[in-house]
C-alpha cells in the first residue's frame, strides 16, 4: 500500500471522528471567510465614496469615527486651493439616505456647478443646475436607470419634489448611483452651513502628488489626505477597529479549532498506540511517523477548508440579501478567500496535531508494547 493510500484509508477508517474534526475546521474557515469577505466589502463601498471623481487625492477630516461624519471649513478648502502644486480642488457635502427598499445607501452629493471638472461629472444629458436653483438635481445615469427617469422628469426624496436637470456619470459605481444637488442647497438642508465633508484636489502636471499631500497635512494637522486603499483607516477609525476585530477573531478561532483539533486527535493517538509501535519496529523513522500523523490531519482540513468556504458563501449571499445590507455589501471573491481559508485550516489542523505527531513520532515499540 502506498504511503498516500495509506493516510487516506487511516482518515476513512476513523470517518466519524475525521467528520466531526472537518466540521470544526469548517466553523473556523466559515467565520474567518465570511468576516474577510465583509470587512472588503465594507472597505470597497467606503472607499468609492471617497474616490467618487477623478481627483488625485481626496482631503477629509483627520481621527473621525467614519469619513462621512467628517467636517471641513470652507476657509481650509480655499486654503488647500492656494497651496502651490495644486490646480483644482472642490468641496463636496456628502451624506446618505434611504431611497426605497432596493436603494436603501442613496448617495447625496452637495456640489457647485463650477467644480464639476475637479469632482469628474461629465454631464450625459440635460444641463448643469444653478447653484441658486434648490429644485433641481443630477441624477447619476446608474440611479436614473433603474425608475426609468429622464431628464425634465420629477424626483421624490423623502417627500421632497426635485426635478432632474441633467444626467451624469462620474466612473465610479457608487456615485453614478446617486444625485448631485447645489452645495448651499445641501448645506441648508443638512444645517452645516460654509461645511463640507470632503475635498477632492487635483494635483498640477509634473507635480509630485506625494510631496504635495505631505505640504498639505503639514499645513493643515486638522486634515488627512486619501489616495488608495491602505490610507483609508488613517480617515476612518471604524474600519481601523474593524480590520482588528476581524484579526482577533481569526485568532480565536483558530486557537478554538486547534484545541478541539488536538483533543481529538490525541485521543486517536491513544488508540493507535500499538499500530505506531509496530511502524517503528519495522524500520519506520520518525520523521515519516510525523509526516503520517500530520497529512492525515491535513487531509481532514483541507475537506472543512471545501466547506467552510461553501458555507461562507452561502452565509454572504443571505446577508447580501438583508435589507440593512443592500447596496452596502457588494460581495467579490477572489483568490485571497481561498488563501484565507487553507491558511485557517492547515493552521488549525497543523497547530491542533503537531504534539500528539511529535508524541508518536518519538513512541518506541517497548513503550507501545507497555500500554496494550
Amino acid at each position: 500500500m502506498s504511503f498516500v493510500r495509506l493516510i487516506l484509508r487511516n482518515v476513512a477508517v476513523r470517518r466519524l471522528r475525521s467528520a466531526l474534526t472537518a466540521v470544526v475546521v469548517a466553523i473556523g474557515v466559515l467565520t474567518v471567510v465570511t468576516l474577510g469577505i465583509v470587512l472588503s466589502s465594507i472597505r470597497t463601498s467606503a472607499l468609492a465614496v471617497l474616490q467618487t471623481g477623478r481627483a488625485d487625492f481626496t482631503v477629509s477630516q483627520k481621527g473621525v469615527a467614519d469619513v462621512l461624519n467628517s467636517n471641513i471649513d470652507a476657509s481650509d478648502v480655499a486654503g488647500i486651493r492656494r497651496l502651490p502644486g495644486v490646480a483644482d480642488n472642490a468641496g463636496a457635502l456628502i451624506a446618505t439616505t434611504r431611497l426605497n427598499r432596493e436603494n436603501p445607501i442613496f448617495l447625496q452629493v452637495g456640489l457647485r456647478p463650477e467644480d464639476f471638472g475637479a469632482f469628474g461629472v461629465t454631464l450625459v444629458a440635460g444641463q448643469a443646475y444653478a447653484e441658486d436653483s434648490p429644485h433641481d438635481v443630477l441624477l447619476g445615469w446608474r440611479a436614473a436607470r433603474n425608475p426609468g427617469l429622464h431628464v425634465g422628469d420629477a424626483f421624490d426624496l423623502a417627500g421632497d419634489h426635485q426635478r432632474v436637470v441633467g444626467i451624469f456619470s462620474t466612473g465610479q459605481a457608487l456615485g453614478d448611483a446617486g444625485m448631485m444637488l447645489p452645495l448651499s442647497t445641501f448645506q441648508a438642508a443638512e444645517r452645516q452651513p460654509g461645511e463640507v465633508t470632503l475635498v477632492f484636489v487635483r494635483a498640477a502636471p509634473g507635480v509630485d502628488v506625494q510631496a504635495l499631500r505631505t505640504t498639505l497635512e503639514r499645513n493643515n494637522p486638522q486634515l488627512v489626505t486619501v489616495r488608495t486603499a491602505s490610507d483609508f483607516g488613517r480617515a476612518d477609525r471604524s474600519l481601523q477597529l474593524i480590520e482588528a476585530a476581524a484579526k482577533g477573531t481569526t485568532l480565536l478561532a483558530v486557537l478554538i479549532g486547534a484545541v478541539i483539533v488536538l483533543s481529538t486527535t490525541l485521543m486517536t493517538y491513544l488508540e493507535r498506540l500499538r499500530e505506531f509501535g509496530v511502524l517503528s519496529a519495522i524500520g519506520w523513522s520518525r520523521l515519516r511517523v510525523l509526516t503520517l500523523v500530520l497529512a492525515e490531519a491535513g487531509v481532514v482540513g483541507l475537506v472543512g477548508a471545501a466547506v467552510g468556504v461553501g458555507l461562507s458563501f452561502i452565509v454572504t449571499l443571505l446577508l447580501q440579501r438583508t435589507p440593512d445590507l443592500v447596496g452596502v455589501l457588494q460581495v467579490h471573491y477572489t483568490t485571497d478567500v481561498f488563501w484565507r481559508a487553507l491558511i485557517t485550516a492547515l493552521g488549525t489542523v497543523t497547530l491542533g496535531a503537531l504534539y500528539p505527531a511529535v508524541r508518536a513520532a518519538r513512541l518506541s515499540p517497548l513503550e507501545a508494547l507497555r500500554h496494550e
